[in-house]
């Protein structure tokens, strides 16, 4: 069996208010950092590591050293596990994209799985990206704990699959900051465990 514990980095500053963060390079704040520390001690009293994947951005490269620094391993980049490429609405808030593509804001949220982002991803290309990194872990690690450290979209849809649910119903899944999910992968599927706790954040403050 594979035990995947999946996470989101720490908090960025264009969380809130809300921005398309996709590809750009955002540090973690000051919360952010608090987070990590605190994810990377959760991992290391629950779970020992055969091995951590993060995402090339900075923010889930950090976080992941957090995570290396309390429970062991070295950090592995996987650039699957890259956030979503939301193309020309990469930095806007959400207003300033409801103002310049006032339908296909609209559809992104009553239709995720139909919405095509000008020169960016759509969720099916996203989850093709999801399903190679299952069937990586499968391959590598088919009898290890790894943690995979990624981003908000790319939990969302690594989530959705692992469930057997539609890319349709991408808005019912939450992944806050630094929130642990785990999921069990065998030859007959996978089977969630945990999904969005954040109690080992509770005492770390805004």
């Amino acid at each position: 069996m594979t035990h995947i514990i999946l996470t989101r980095h720490g908090h960025v500053d264009w969380i809130a208010p809300e921005r398309f963060r996709g590809r750009a390079e955002l540090p973690l704040s000051d919360l952010g950092q608090r987070q990590a520390a605190a994810l990377g001690a959760r991992v290391a009293r629950s779970w020992t590591p055969s091995a951590i994947y993060a995402s090339p951005l900075s923010r889930c490269q950090h976080t992941a050293q957090a995570i290396a620094k309390a429970a062991g391993g070295a950090v592995q980049t996987l650039p699957d596990l890259i956030d979503t490429d939301y193309g020309q609405w990469q930095g806007l808030t959400h207003q300033e994209v409801e103002k310049r593509w006032p339908q296909a804001f609209k559809r992104w949220f009553e239709h995720p799985d139909m919405t095509a982002i000008p020169s960016g991803e759509t969720l099916a290309m996203v989850l093709v990206r999801s399903t190679a990194i299952l069937r990586k872990m499968l391959d590598e690690h088919p009898d290890g704990q790894v943690v995979l450290i990624g981003h908000d979209s790319i939990n969302r849809v690594i989530l959705l699959h692992a469930l057997g649910l539609p890319l349709s119903q991408y808005w019912r899944i939450r992944q806050d900051p630094c929130c642990v999910n785990e999921l069990h992968l065998d030859a007959n599927g996978c089977s969630l465990w945990r999904i969005n706790e954040t109690h080992h954040l509770i005492d770390i403050g805004p």
